[in-house]
């Protein structure tokens, strides 16, 4: 009989470090109730003690999720501890991960403790938690560099103290699998009491190894694997859970464990996560990318044709991948268009947020002839975007662009309540929208990205823009879209101003810890 293994999402946690990859509460809720229909063990739901903002976002996913685990994460510090403790008690099932660096730059560099006092304020840590749950997971920041004698000592004495999962980090992706399995296996043979806790690993990309990594602490004893969708997460990322999955299922004639999870869930959750955050999936990225099952090689296509193992080794239709999608249209009701989103997992607050959204379908369907789930929520993402931090809003937006003529735009805003409008001339249309923009909030923000990308397939489709902005180290995304690629870039434009004109306080989970 196979081993569970334990999958932790930590895509609203880990994931949303990534730089403007910032998530709302009501976005963290649409990607919660995805990552339960999916059928995950544990959602990292956030770092409490961060801000109001990020307190308020776990605490809401905690009092929704019925299903699964609901974790908040704490530095070893008592506020922490009781931040994180608040914000879950209202989960059926709630966790605290608590964690402290053992490495030793960390140590002297950043904490400037001893050994002795890292141990101390370890245990001290899981003791606290276990004060609120008994389900508390510990974690050795930077294990991956740690010197294993004292990670021995860590992990027994914080296992002693209570902690019932022991989360092992590669935490800037330095180690190579065969090291990082034999790392795990030196552990719990190491460990007395590592019977007494599931261990678990969370690594991260630098070197392109975190899922290798991960998979090889999984072939020696780890039972919990820390991920995210897409990979998502600071730096080149964590390692991605749809890859996890479907390598410990597609080789069962290697892993003697297995998830519990629903695997047709992977792409449906992979596209919510790309669309709220604005991080575009690659085409070729493993199970999710857009040619992940595509087959152009003419002895490719005769060889699946005629067996489809030939040249698959799992299907399409098991993470996700379906033609047989509901299609909508300008004759669909409103009965119609909310028993559709319910199923892709989206509630309404409010009847006057489904109206809202419904009016914006209405529109979209007579510009495009068929909605699909994907248009359906992209406009569930812009009502949301519409809903919070409005203080500028696109009223109207003309633009000429002509063959050997330089392009101009005229451009409308609401700011602060109070109609303003500007001219601008640019290299193109957006250009010039966008200085147009520019020329009436005068932001000082810098354009660090800009990218459109198709929502669905066809000429009608809507266009779905992210536009990353910088302003004093503050790095925003913000997302519009449109069946007019211009307006959906004004669109995109003008929510990462919202954004990035808007002041905020936020700890980072890996900061200093004060003695």
């Amino acid at each position: 009989m196979n081993d569970k293994l334990i999958i932790f999402d930590t895509t609203l946690r880990d994931g949303e470090q990534s730089p403007g990859a910032s998530m709302t509460r009501e976005e963290k809720l649409r990607i919660a109730r995805a990552l339960e229909r999916m059928r995950v063990d544990v959602i990292e739901a956030g770092f409490p003690v961060a801000s109001p903002g990020d307190f308020e976002a776990v605490q809401a996913v905690a009092n929704a999720v019925k299903d699964s685990t609901v974790c908040a994460l704490a530095r070893a510090l008592p506020r922490d501890i009781d931040a994180a403790a608040e914000a879950v008690k209202g989960a059926r099932r709630a966790r605290i991960h608590t964690f402290i660096a053992t490495s030793p730059v960390h140590m002297q560099m950043k904490l400037k403790m001893t050994p002795e006092q890292v141990i101390e304020h370890a245990v001290s840590a899981v003791k606290r938690a276990r004060q609120h749950t008994d389900d508390v997971e510990f974690s050795p920041e930077d294990a991956g560099r740690s010197e294993i004698d004292f990670l021995c000592r860590v992990l027994e004495a914080v296992i002693a103290a209570g902690a019932r999962t022991v989360n092992i980090p590669d935490t800037v992706g330095y180690n190579l699998p065969h090291q990082f399995g034999a790392l795990i296996k030196t552990l719990r043979e190491r460990v007395p009491n590592s019977d007494q806790a599931v261990f678990s690993v969370h690594c991260h990309n630098d070197l392109g190894l975190a899922v290798a990594n991960s998979l090889s602490a999984v072939l020696n004893g780890a039972r919990q694997v820390e991920c995210t969708i897409n990979g998502l997460g600071e730096r080149a990322g964590n390692a991605a859970l749809e890859e996890i999955v479907m390598a410990v299922r597609t080789r069962r004639d290697l892993f003697i464990c297995d998830t519990g999870l629903d695997t047709t869930q992977i792409v449906p959750s992979s596209r919510l996560v790309s669309g709220i955050t604005g991080f575009a999936v690659q085409p070729n990225k493993a199970i999710v990318g857009a040619n992940a099952f595509a087959h152009e090689s003419g002895i490719h296509q005769d060889g699946v044709l005629k067996h489809r193992t030939t040249y698959e080794i799992m299907r399409a239709e098991d993470v996700g991948w379906s033609a047989n999608r509901m299609v909508l249209g300008k004759h669909s009701g409103r009965n119609a268009f909310r028993t559709r989103l319910q199923e892709l997992g989206v509630a309404f607050d409010s009847e006057e947020e489904l109206n809202d959204t419904f009016q914006r379908f209405k529109e979209l369907a007579d510009k495009k002839h068929e909605i699909y789930d994907e248009d359906l929520q992209a406009l569930v993402t812009e009502t949301n975007l519409a809903a919070e931090n409005e203080r500028i809003k696109l009223v109207y937006l003309r633009v000429c662009s002509e063959t050997g003529e330089t392009p101009q735009a005229e451009v409308t805003l609401w700011v602060d309540g109070a109609e303003q409008r500007a001219n601008a001339s640019g290299g193109g249309p957006v250009d010039a929208s966008f200085k147009a923009i520019e020329r009436m909030i005068n932001s000082g923000a810098q354009l660090l990205l800009y990218s459109v990308n198709n929502i669905t397939s066809g000429t009608d489709s809507q266009g779905e823009v992210t536009v990353r902005l910088e302003k004093g180290g503050r790095v925003v995304n913000g997302q519009g879209a449109d069946t007019d690629i211009v307006i959906a870039s004004a669109k995109a434009y003008i929510n990462a101003l919202n954004k990035i004109l808007l002041p905020t306080e936020r700890a980072h989970p890996q900061a200093g810890q004060p003695i």
